[in-house]
């Protein structure tokens, strides 16, 4: 592995220059490697960071990779990582103009690394030095405890999916907003919400008084503001006050939990395992927005690299195999999902809706089909508008709101499922739905959402008590054993989780579970079941 040569430096430079006028926006600084298919295959197991630290499922999946390349070998093109400055990774092999192309995919995936809100806590942090020195950290444990290391590894880990990404950038944004005062911050995010439950039109009349009264007042209107608040709300003071008694602690997840209260890791013999958790909670955080938003980041980079390359003259004489990979990459499947075609034609759809005007009340109104396809206001806001989405949604948002029923009809796209021939023994695939409703759910269904586990605050010198709230999925039973036996070791003490599985006749298909009265299938029954760790042994209780 080693850096670029001046001439490809030269080459990224000047699509820089492209990319920025085009509206991109990323630090000036940014360093690109060369490496080789192996080097990929070594690097992919550590998130292409090469100072993550080491651990020994890396050397199985290198291994995995490796007899897979041999088997079926592939040419990677590029990596990207979100670091500062930020770093990618060509192979060795890529000509000239292919590097043309790659570049400007890369600095797609680099402005929305450093634009998009849900990666804001990874702006001012060096991952690359901060996995170095953890890198460090555990190989000199290692010398000192042992295996012991990798079992604090293996079973933090398996609940890295639960650490509290929303609640590490609430506490970014309260930090960068210090101008706010205490006060209005606790009216507008517990009490109008959690003390009184408004409906969000009186939420957004109290926005909408708030700057009213600044727009009037100015330095004083906050002041003037909160003097009607006590009239038309006279218990606020002292839900106030009693919440600043109580402190504005942020709600911790398992791993800070554990942390803060274990009574085996506050042993003062143990006490060199709470860095190995938060070394692995903080790699996990940090790479919490890249899995929430895989779809809109392809997408975004495919957006660009063929919006530049297409304008860039160096794509001549290379447009068919420009064609031939660009095709490859962003080919929508007929089963399956490719995250690349679905961002980059909802990116595409969202320009060119926004600039005929289709998001506004007046095409809603329309219910003629003519009357909807030759709808146009010649607007010259579409660019604008996906720079906002970029800035603002992740893949939940991006698809809840733009996956409509015009974008799957433009686009022809549809459900399928399948069936066994049993005569030929083969799957049968089958277009099940065309409609929006149903390819949205289908792609909900396959977006990145880890369980939400709930943690008893009385919880500090006895056992763990821990409850999943339940969202009509249960939790992956083969899985529950092994993460209730780490989380025993690490809290020292019995584990007791509350959660929901399907009663045994409802884990049969839709169509073998019977009908009701209106002939549907009947719906799924739902056991409480409490799951005990005690001493390595696993009980299970139907409630």
């Amino acid at each position: 592995m080693e850096l670029i040569n001046q001439h490809s430096k030269k080459i990224m430079e000047g699509c820089k220059e492209r990319a920025r006028d085009a509206g991109l926006r990323f630090d000036e600084q940014t360093l690109e490697y060369v490496v080789t298919n192996r080097d990929m295959l070594e690097l992919s197991p550590k998130v292409m960071i090469p100072t993550l630290y080491d651990y020994w499922v890396h050397d199985v999946e290198v291994l995995k990779e490796k007899g897979k390349y041999e088997l079926y070998p592939g040419n990677p093109y590029e990596t990207v990582i979100n670091t500062r400055p930020a770093i990618s990774f060509y192979n060795d092999n890529n000509p000239d103009w292919l590097n043309v192309m790659i570049f400007y995919h890369v600095l797609g995936h680099i402005d929305f690394f450093q634009n998009n809100l849900f990666f804001r806590h990874t702006w001012d942090y060096d991952l690359a030095g901060q996995a170095l020195a953890d890198k460090r950290l555990i190989a000199r444990l290692r010398s000192e405890k042992g295996r012991w290391v990798d079992y604090v590894i293996e079973f933090t880990r398996g609940i890295d999916n639960l650490v509290g990404y929303y609640n590490t950038l609430a506490v970014v944004e309260r930090n960068k907003a210090k101008r706010e005062s205490r006060r209005f911050n606790y009216f507008f995010d517990v009490f109008l919400q959690q003390v009184r439950k408004v409906t969000p039109t009186e939420y957004m009349e109290e926005v909408e008084r708030y700057n009213d009264f600044q727009n009037k007042f100015e330095s004083r209107g906050e002041a003037h503001f909160f003097a009607e608040v006590a009239k038309q709300y006279p218990e606020f003071e002292g839900a106030y006050r009693s919440y600043r008694q109580k402190g504005e602690r942020p709600k911790m997840d398992l791993i800070e939990f554990l942390i803060a209260h274990s009574p085996f890791l506050n042993k003062t013999e143990n006490l060199w395992m709470k860095s190995v958790l938060q070394v692995v909670r903080s790699t996990s955080v940090y790479f919490q927005p890249q899995i929430r938003s895989k779809i809109m980041n392809e997408g975004w980079a495919s957006y660009w690299h063929e919006t530049l390359f297409l304008q860039d003259e160096r794509i001549n004489g290379h447009e068919v195999d420009f064609a031939r990979i660009h095709a490859n990459v962003t080919s929508m499947p007929r089963v399956g999902l490719n995250p690349y075609a679905l961002g980059l034609r909802l990116f595409q759809s969202i320009e060119q809706f926004e600039n005929k005007g289709h998001y506004s009340l007046e095409f809603e109104r329309l219910k003629s089909t003519t009357q909807r396809q030759n709808f146009d206001q010649h607007q010259k806001t579409g660019r604008d508008l996906i720079f906002d989405v970029r800035e603002n949604y992740n893949d939940f948002n991006f698809i809840n709101e733009f996956v409509d029923q015009d974008f799957i009809d433009q686009h022809q796209l549809f459900v399928t499922d399948r069936r066994l021939d049993e005569e030929r023994m083969v799957w049968q695939y089958y277009v099940k739905s065309r409609s929006s409703e149903d390819y949205r759910a289908m792609l909900m269904a396959s977006l990145y959402h880890p369980p939400t586990i709930e943690i008893d605050d009385r919880s500090t010198g006895s056992d763990l008590s821990l409850s999943h709230v339940f969202e009509g999925k249960p939790l992956v039973r083969d899985f529950i054993s092994n993460t209730l036996l780490g989380i025993e070791y690490l809290w020292g003490a019995p584990v007791v989780l509350e959660t929901h599985e399907p009663a045994p006749n409802s884990s049969l298909p839709a169509e073998s579970r019977g009908h009701d009265a209106e002939g549907k299938p009947k719906p799924i029954q739902w056991n409480k079941v409490i799951y005990r760790m005690e001493n390595r042994q696993l009980s299970r209780t139907l409630v």
